[in-house]
């Protein structure tokens, strides 16, 4: 690894969010002198460096601006560093510099299946008694645990693209591409653009590296090769029969696509088939993805709250093949095309609840296929219509197609109050 002689001199870190944070404190322990920028500065709290807004920004002398993942491509320090000529880091970037000697990375990237899968190949690394640390989009910032590590560590970490977009040396022993559908093109403008970003995880890979597809996923069944020069291994659902997957507490065919794609992984690191049998055996969901919230009266509750674009919602619909499922869809509105959710749903749900202005937007394509849908004012009436309307063996899902913004801060408070109403409907 490289260390802090490869960090830049005056570096300026843009967004002071959970990772802006973990980048500037990196940065100031390493000796730099940091300028930490936010739109309010006013508003952030515990910064280890003070903080400046955009229009006090001094860029003589800075190498390097430190980008945090949610910043748009337009915001004002951006373009003036592209026309000063100031190269732009992802703080994953920066996180990779930090790590200790004989550290190896574990990336995991995709449209959907990103957690999950991050998580499982950490559950696989501790089932074999390996040194690991799971960060990145998961939760932990990449640069607030790279420091701490022990030599030789390895680190399973969760990329968007968000955090791919900036990457110039940072590369994974073994990478994994989950899949990619439409989402995020508010911020990256096309599919192809989107790709494009997605397939940078591979791009700086060696040949003793590993880079893993789902090929259950038509866009990466497609690719015949990927960039970089890694072992390119490909996988499907369907491997999992010998891991045990059926006796597991997963559901679901996207949940085979995560196992498959996390036991590549983990085999890449060393780790041997009874450990990683072993965890798969063991895992429960994460939160908020196909999350078991429990049943009243024989109606079960389930929070797929991070199912926050179509595809994903229809993975967790196979979770469900032959059973009855009352669907609460809506939210923020990112744009996305709803006639295909709307085709794929015939004949597959009892009824859908709708809610926020994407809600609305669905209720036009779901009147066209002739599915039963109902107009709700928030989550809480949604879920309150699905549970009166339901009877024993039925389904409550929570799997909205689209973004919390709506009502909610993120999909996790979405999540929460979602698993909150369960209970007060006396789900246990």
């Amino acid at each position: 690894m490289t260390g802090a002689l490869d960090l830049p001199r005056l570096p300026i870190v843009l967004g002071a969010g959970r990772s802006g944070l973990a980048a500037a404190a990196a940065l100031a322990d390493a000796g730099r002198e940091v300028t930490l920028v936010d739109d309010d500065p006013a508003s952030v709290a515990g910064a280890p460096v003070p903080v400046v807004s955009p229009a006090e920004v001094d860029y003589d002398g800075c190498e390097a601006i430190i980008r945090s993942p949610g910043v748009p491509s337009g915001h004002a320090v951006l373009q003036a560093a592209h026309e000063l000529g100031i190269p732009i880091w992802s703080e994953v970037e920066l996180g990779y510099r930090l790590l200790p000697p004989g550290a190896r990375v574990v990336g995991v990237t995709g449209t959907n299946g990103k957690t999950t899968t991050t998580e499982l190949v950490g559950a696989m690394l501790r089932a074999a008694g390996l040194p690991y640390q799971v960060c990145g989009n998961v939760g932990i910032a990449l640069c607030e645990v790279a420091p701490l590590l022990p030599v030789g560590a390895i680190v399973v970490c969760e990329l968007s693209s968000f955090q791919l977009e900036d990457i110039i040396s940072f590369r994974c022993d073994a990478a994994a591409l989950t899949n990619i559908t439409p989402d995020h093109l508010d911020r990256h403008g096309s599919m192809e653009e989107y790709q494009r970003i997605k397939l940078r995880i591979f791009e700086n890979q060696h040949e003793q590296d590993t880079a893993v597809l789902n090929v259950d996923d038509p866009f990466c069944e497609d690719q015949r090769r990927v960039p970089g020069e890694a072992n390119v291994v490909r996988v499907r659902g369907a491997d999992v029969v010998e891991l045990g997957f059926a006796e597991s507490h997963l559901r679901g065919d996207h949940n085979r696509e995560n196992v498959a794609v996390a036991a590549a992984l983990a085999r890449a690191m060393g780790a041997s088939e009874i450990s990683i049998i072993e965890a798969v055996q063991a895992f429960r969901p994460v939160a908020h993805r196909l999350e078991d919230c429990g049943a009243v009266g024989g109606v079960r509750f389930w929070n797929d709250s991070k199912a926050t674009n179509v595809d994903a919602t229809l993975k967790a619909l196979t979770a469900f093949p032959d059973e009855p499922v009352r669907l609460i869809l809506g939210g923020s509105d990112k744009g996305a095309d709803f006639v295909p959710l709307a085709a794929a749903l015939v004949g597959r749900v009892q009824r859908v609840y709708l809610t926020g202005p994407a809600g609305m937007r669905m209720a036009g394509p779901l009147a066209a296929r002739e599915i039963d849908a109902v107009a709700c004012t928030g989550l809480e009436d949604a879920v309150r219509r699905a549970t009166a309307d339901s009877s024993a063996g039925e389904h409550v899902l929570l799997a909205p197609a689209c973004a919390s913004f709506d009502e909610f801060t993120d999909y996790t408070a979405r999540g929460a109050r979602f698993r909150e109403l369960a209970a007060e409907f006396g789900a246990v």
